[in-house]
């Protein structure tokens, strides 16, 4: 079907089958969108499930403002490796586990929400020990290769002590299991990671940093576009590409919105595209400097 609909992916085009109502329904929902900054972030990640086990294993921290990507860079990597059930040792293999990093950082809440990722039944009475040694145990029997903590600027909530004493569990955690570290956060976060010296050599960081007006932009856009199921393609001058920079500040989460939001009129005024003038004409919804905050 996508070699009659040239300007649109397969899966776009099988959308135009649907009602106007279900074509707004899939733009309005979370989409993945493969674009190469996003590429380039989930190929590293995948190098390090190939990487031997070591005493130290490398990891990656993945940085930039509210809104520019990072959860569904996060969601994509674990959903592409979910969990597997091993008939052999009847056993669910995990490969990748993602969890967040608790909002007031400290040693038995961390590995309570470590725990709780897991699965793990929690006795309310269990000391700092206990659970470590759970999940240890735990982490171990299901394969577990790469550990992605979400929000890891929350560490910075915390006192210095118990800063210190979050950073020195991952430290023992990737040593003790020899797995890879994944920290996502805000730019913050490099002051959190960067509390622990020898932790933080083990971190490739990688930024997100705002679009500009490049060619990279305009790759994102196309891509955008060409997974938005509109009848008719929609071919953007450089001058409404350049609006859709100034109006967004350059955070991906509200281009997503605003080219949502502009395709969805297409559908309800029957153009079936996004063009100049729309661009032009378009007032967003919200503030873009807290939208996303």
């Amino acid at each position: 079907m996508n070699d009659t609909i040239p300007h649109l992916t397969a899966d776009a085009a099988a959308l135009l089958s649907e009602t106007s109502t279900g074509r707004i329904r899939a733009i309005r929902s979370r989409r993945w969108v493969l674009y190469p900054r996003a590429k380039q972030a989930l190929d590293r990640l995948e190098a390090l499930l190939e990487h031997p086990k070591g005493t130290r294993m490398p990891s990656v921290a993945i940085y930039g403002d509210s809104g520019m990507g990072k959860t569904m860079i996060m969601k994509r990597f674990r959903d592409q490796h979910p969990p597997v059930f091993d008939r052999r040792t009847a056993v669910l293999k995990t490969p990748v586990l993602a969890m967040e990093m608790v909002s007031r950082p400290g040693e038995r809440r961390f590995y309570g929400e470590l725990l709780t990722q897991l699965g793990a039944p929690q006795a309310p009475r269990a000391d700092i020990a206990q659970m470590e040694q759970a999940a240890l145990r735990i982490m171990g029997a299901i394969g577990l290769q790469v550990l992605v903590i979400d929000e890891v600027h929350n560490i910075l909530a915390g006192t210095y002590r118990e800063q210190r004493i979050v950073l020195n569990t991952l430290r023992f955690l990737s040593n003790r299991l020899q797995i890879s570290l994944v920290c996502f956060g805000v730019n913050e976060a490099r002051e959190a990671i960067g509390g622990d010296v020898q932790l933080a050599r083990r971190f490739e960081q990688l930024t997100l940093s705002r679009w500009a007006a490049n060619e990279q932009f305009e790759t994102l856009v196309a891509s955008i576009l060409r997974n938005t199921p509109l009848r008719r393609p929609s071919v953007l001058t450089p001058k409404a590409l350049r609006r859709i920079l100034q109006i967004t500040d350059g955070i991906t989460a509200n281009i997503f919105l605003m080219l949502g939001s502009l395709a969805i009129e297409a559908i309800e005024s029957g153009s079936e595209r996004i063009t100049d003038d729309a661009v032009a004409a378009w007032v967003p919804a919200f503030d873009t400097e807290t939208a996303f905050a």
